[in-house]
């Protein structure tokens, strides 16, 4: 196997010989008076807080509900056939377009069988 077949997590070298440098005096206080000061202000590295506390739900007995449900409006208005005109049968229009046709109007039947596919 070559080392070229090898992925990038499989390496010789290592990165963690060297020690970390530590930090001036200087640095250490002015690190530790923000870190007052942030703890002053409300923010900052505290003891973590218990953030995840289940609110009250529960309800007053003096509180009326009401148990009614509304409804969703009036019915539609279906459209039915009368019978007062005869119908001839439904032709096909482009697209599968139905269209009815009617004993009285036998010319929309000519039409639409003219019409261009």
């Amino acid at each position: 196997m070559t080392m070229s077949m090898v992925g990038p997590g499989l390496t010789t070298t290592r990165y963690n010989r060297k020690q970390k440098p530590s930090k001036s005096k200087k640095l250490a206080k002015a690190q530790s008076d923000h870190e007052g000061w942030l703890k002053s202000m409300g923010v900052g590295k505290t003891k973590a807080q218990n953030t995840n506390k289940i609110p009250d739900y529960s309800t007053n007995d003096t509180v009326k509900l009401s148990n009614k449900v509304a409804g969703h409006g009036s019915a539609k208005e279906r459209n039915v056939y009368s019978g007062e005109r005869q119908l001839l049968g439904i032709a096909t229009m482009h697209k599968s377009n139905m269209v009815p046709i009617f004993a009285d109007k036998k010319d929309d039947a000519k039409d639409i069988a003219s019409m261009r596919r």
